[in-house]
């Protein structure tokens, strides 16, 4: 056996496992790496790390705060280094420069780009989701050929005939031989994802086709795209999602799947009729974007405590609140993925699968085949589950259902849409839910809100004055904790001249203890819960977020705009 299959042993992987993927490499033509990687038997992390011990190079982890030399940038183009997941860290010595790459078997693209940049290539490991967050940060502000794009539709005379067939996952990156409104449409997908994108709004005024981004929650125009393409567009976005290009006067709903490179993003399309034509919303899930742990979600150290401790209770329902957006489903994942899955049997059932979690069996929704939240949970519980995910409790039934679940011994994730932690108890009881067993089978609920983080970039501290020490007053924090002076983004090219880039969350958490189990049982108000969980030392989202504006995370503005609900 080789060094390298002595590591891999040594790394955990069986020798039966090993021999079964060098079969399975040598038949298919794909690398070692790969097929470990595609059978699931190593996570990515400890198998570069083998290779970067056995051929010799540099391994990192974390990308996070590195910036690309702008030669690499301006040289290669953003499809190939999405394609091949290749990303400049910096200048090597000798003229040489730094490149990572998460195949370390596939030296062909390394040889295109030592011709691309003109100078020697010395490749460091780093894991795909990594370099892709990375490529993305880089190449942010560079044109994306929406413009050449737009003057090629000019051109088109026939810009109605676009080609209708279209692939089970199409390429955004493959722009080349494809028809004028199809490049235009992927350019613009493209440019979202890039930019970090959750919503991509195609919205019709009389003069033109507006496209709008959400990013960090908050809408930026972007593109305007002239009206006589309107239709043209409406109809190919409506073919990616497999909808009726005929019907006009009805709302409509599809699913698309495109690739990015190498990468997956599910695409979730609705369109409405309006009067000055359809309206069309996509919104993007990004199957290649990271995925959070506990540590990076922006939990304080007593709420990640609390939390590490329910996640591995035998029994009962947790249940995360906050509006559409407000990261409950990143939570969800974040706590399941700190659940041991050799030891324990994981089910999830969601709507859509959002992300694939390693050792956890998901399953999606088919409400047309009658498979639902309620149904499917009823199934999971022939399925010997430890711990059980359903993605929404919208109804008695589902809700039923769990905590039949929660009470024979099964731990259950879920999520509801409500205000705050204790509005969540009374929602259930209102649902038809007896109160009984709402208090005997809840263990804890965490409402949550998403607030833009201060950018880096452009980040400085201002003295108070009279009017920023009412606004700390208005939130709750003393002028002296803030040592004289308030932090803020003055604005930047990196920031869309916002001020905030990037977002975390502010919690409230709120365990059932006996105090509350007696009031949900008495049919106590919402008002009358949260004042008994306050004396008892619950910290509500605004305090959260007071003490992330202290820190210097986030703003006053950001904390009440989130929170003028909760008071």
């Amino acid at each position: 056996m080789t060094n390298i299959g002595n590591l891999l042993v040594d790394a955990g992987l069986s020798r039966e496992r090993l021999e079964e993927c060098r079969k399975i490499a040598g038949t298919t033509g794909d690398t070692l790496d790969r097929v470990i990687l595609q059978k699931d038997y190593l996570p990515e992390g400890e198998l570069l790390q083998v290779y970067a011990s056995a051929l010799g190079f540099e391994f990192r982890e974390d990308l996070e705060g590195i910036a690309v030399p702008p030669a690499f940038v301006n040289n290669v183009p953003v499809h190939f280094a999405r394609n091949y997941n290749l990303v400049a860290l910096e200048e090597a010595s000798g003229g040489a420069v730094k490149v990572a790459t998460c195949t370390p078997l596939d030296p062909h693209p390394m040889d295109d780009l030592g011709a691309l940049v003109g100078c020697e290539i010395d490749p460091v490991l780093a894991p795909r989701l990594e370099i892709t967050s990375l490529i993305s940060r880089a190449y942010r502000h560079k044109a994306d050929g929406v413009d050449e794009a737009l003057a090629d539709v000019a051109e088109d005379g026939d810009i109605a005939g676009l080609a209708e067939e279209i692939d089970d996952a199409e390429d955004v990156l493959d722009v080349s031989n494809k028809a004028p409104i199809i490049k235009l449409v992927n350019t613009i997908l493209f440019q979202a994802l890039k930019l970090r994108a959750s919503d991509v709004h195609f919205q019709t005024y009389p003069d033109r086709l507006q496209v709008r981004f959400r990013i960090d929650g908050i809408l930026y125009d972007m593109d305007s795209i002239p009206r006589r393409v309107q239709e043209a567009i409406v109809s190919r976005v409506k073919i990616m999602g497999k909808m009726d290009i005929a019907e006009r006067r009805l709302p409509q709903d599809g699913r698309a799947t495109i690739k990015i490179g190498d990468g997956e993003v599910d695409v979730r399309i609705s369109s409405i009729p309006t009067t000055g034509g359809e309206r069309i919303v996509m919104r993007l899930l990004d199957k290649s974007s990271k995925r959070y742990t506990l540590r990076e979600i922006g939990l304080s150290e007593q709420n990640e405590e609390i939390l590490r401790e329910y996640i591995n209770y035998s029994h009962g329902i947790i249940l995360v609140t906050g509006p559409t957006g407000s990261g409950k489903t990143t939570t969800l994942y974040a706590g399941l993925s700190e659940i041991d899955t050799t030891t324990k049997n994981v089910l999830t059932i969601e709507d859509p699968v959002e992300y694939s979690l390693a050792g956890i069996s998901q399953v999606q929704v088919n409400n047309k085949k009658g498979l639902t939240f309620a149904s499917g949970l009823r199934s999971f519980l022939r399925q010997d589950p430890d711990v059980m995910m359903v993605g929404e409790i919208r109804d008695q039934e589902t809700g039923e259902v769990a905590i039949r679940a929660a009470l024979t011994g099964h731990l259950v994730f879920s999520t509801v849409h409500t205000n705050d932690a204790a509005s969540t108890i009374t929602r259930m009881v209102d649902q038809g839910i007896e109160p009984y067993l709402v208090s005997s089978s809840l263990v804890l609920v965490v409402a949550q809100r998403l607030v833009r983080t201060i950018c880096k970039d452009c980040r400085t501290s201002l003295p108070i004055t009279e009017e920023w020490e009412a606004a700390l007053k208005k939130i709750g924090i003393d002028p002296t904790a803030m040592n004289g002076e308030v932090h803020m983004g003055e604005g930047c090219e990196e920031c869309f001249q916002s001020g905030y880039a990037g977002r975390t969350a502010i919690y409230e958490f709120m365990p059932i203890d006996e105090s509350l189990r007696t009031l949900v049982m008495e049919n106590a108000t919402a008002t009358e819960l949260k004042r008994s969980a306050v004396e008892r030392g619950l910290v509500t989202l605004r305090d959260d977020g007071r003490d992330k504006v202290i820190g210097g995370l986030t703003t006053i503005e950001e904390v009440l705009r989130v929170t003028q609900l909760d008071i």
